[in-house]
């Protein structure tokens, strides 16, 4: 079994959402990125799990503004999972995931 397979309840993550910080996700071609913005990736700190950090990919337009300090956010339709990149396992998402 892989953990990439595993099926993370989103409620395991916590109540509370706040977005720390937005920067683009780019296109990549042949192993080498592009220039081609694909969508954004949301840093989100989860107060209800000692503030540790999640990065939510969204592919499409931005939705929100990187915060001055944090603000409060809500995903519709967030499915997380794991993946192994840069010797660690990350948190990601689905396309359909959006901001409310």
């Amino acid at each position: 079994m892989k953990l990439s397979d595993m099926i993370i309840d989103p409620a395991s993550l916590g109540k509370r959402f706040w977005l720390v910080d937005v920067i683009p996700s780019y296109a990549y071609q042949n192993g080498q990125r592009t220039d081609t913005v694909t969508g954004y990736r949301y840093t989100v700190a989860l107060p209800d799990k000692g503030l540790d950090k999640i990065n939510v990919r969204i592919d499409g337009a931005q939705q929100m503004d990187a915060p001055a300090s944090f603000v409060e956010v809500r995903f519709a339709e967030l499915e997380p999972y794991l993946y192994w990149s840069g010797g660690e396992y990350r948190w990601a998402r689905v396309p359909k995931a959006s901001l409310r």
